[in-house]
């Protein structure tokens, strides 16, 4: 089976580990803060953030923008549930704007349509979350024009976009954001096992996230009530969680992030050699702005809906695996209890009967590519 995604791990990245295993410090330690630096240093941003997944970079990011119960959350309806959930596990409310038929991410028109109207009912949203869909970044000055006019904040999903580039800058160096945020799970293009960073220029809310990591709980006299405490001494100076990387973890993503640019280039590659392989087929191709540089985290191609079933069953049956990305949050059960429903938003639910994502990954052969060139091609003759 050809996956549609996978990690690449050498024997650089095992010695890497190991290293840490044989060191004094498996969590805690300095392969953590080098880590950081590292992405950082790459995205150009002031600060990053590790800790054990994309998930909780989401939760700390708008803790630390004090979303709380009250509070709105807007973000594209064609993501992994997590990019929503986070406003639920802050107490907020959660909605969606619909997507670009052309580009899949958030559709600027209607956010500035939402906001118009939100703003007569006094119901405008305290943070706007735009995803870079397969790696692909969103119109990011439309989003920052947008929030200064309305007053909200914003964080960039980013899961799928470490390496990618909008307006000549890294995704990550936060110019039109707050925060960033990047999930280094293993289909990502980078991989620490599980894993999230979060981004951000404004060293308050670095300091946030990073208290809210660990509990909570600090050793900094200087944000202590007892100035004058022992060297034992801590204190827990809000409610925070067990979010923290281990060194092990960081320790496989700063030798990952080493070959970061050849993955992102190799799938450039990859995904130019589809667009060149599949014309002419009676299948739509990924479209791409031409103000940013994808990641190519995905490449999602869309069948025509009477064929889609039948399309994915047969390149899953050959040894293709071909996935869907996504089901549309809104139609998820648990969302539907909370009152939404199909139709809400139609562009987003047009794409999701449609959409085939194709095998893409950092270590993928040009003749697996050529593989699933032709069992796609005998798919659509089926």
């Amino acid at each position: 089976m050809i996956p549609y995604g996978k990690q690449e791990i050498t024997q650089v990245d095992i010695d890497r580990v190991i290293e840490v295993l044989k060191s004094d410090f498996l969590t805690q330690g300095p392969a953590v803060s080098l880590f950081e630096r590292t992405v950082a240093d790459y995205t150009t941003s002031k600060y990053a953030i590790a800790v054990n997944s994309a998930t909780s970079a989401l939760h700390v990011a708008c803790l630390s923008l004090g979303l709380k119960k009250g509070g709105r959350l807007w973000t594209s309806p064609i993501t992994f549930v997590a990019s929503s959930n986070v406003a639920l596990f802050c107490g907020a409310e959660v909605d969606f704007v619909d997507i670009d038929p052309s580009t899949y991410n958030m559709d600027m028109n209607a956010l500035e349509e939402k906001l118009i109207n939100a703003e007569k009912r006094r119901q405008l949203p305290d943070i706007v979350v735009p995803v870079h869909f397969s790696g692909q970044p969103c119109d990011l000055r439309a989003v920052r024009v947008l929030s200064k006019r309305y007053g909200f904040k914003v964080i960039e999903d980013a899961s799928h976009a470490i390496g990618a580039e909008y307006a000549s800058n890294p995704v990550g160096s936060c110019e039109f954001s707050d925060i960033t945020v990047f999930s280094f799970h293993p289909v990502k293009i980078i991989t620490t096992g599980e894993g999230g960073v979060a981004t951000t220029n404004n060293k308050v809310l670095a300091e946030k996230m990073e208290l809210l990591r660990s509990h909570g709980v600090t050793r900094s006299p200087d944000k202590m009530m007892n100035k004058k405490a022992d060297d034992w001494y801590y204190e827990q100076i809000d409610l925070g969680f067990n979010y923290r990387l281990t060194d092990i973890q960081a320790a496989l993503g700063i030798s990952q992030m080493k070959r970061l640019n050849s993955y992102v280039t190799h799938r450039n590659e990859l995904a130019n050699l589809y667009d060149e392989k599949l014309k002419g087929m009676p299948i739509t191709l990924p479209y791409q702005t031409k103000e940013a540089r994808s990641s190519r985290h995905l490449y999602v191609v869309k069948v025509e809906e009477s064929k889609r079933g039948d399309t994915f069953d047969y390149m899953r049956r050959n040894g293709i695996g071909v996935n869907v990305h996504y089901i549309p949050v809104h139609t998820q059960p648990y969302y539907q209890k909370m009152g939404f429903s199909e139709g809400m938003f139609p562009e987003a639910e047009k794409f999701y009967k449609e959409a085939i994502s194709l095998p893409l990954f950092g270590s993928m052969s040009l003749e697996q590519q050529d593989e699933v060139v032709a069992k796609l091609k005998m798919a659509l003759e089926v």
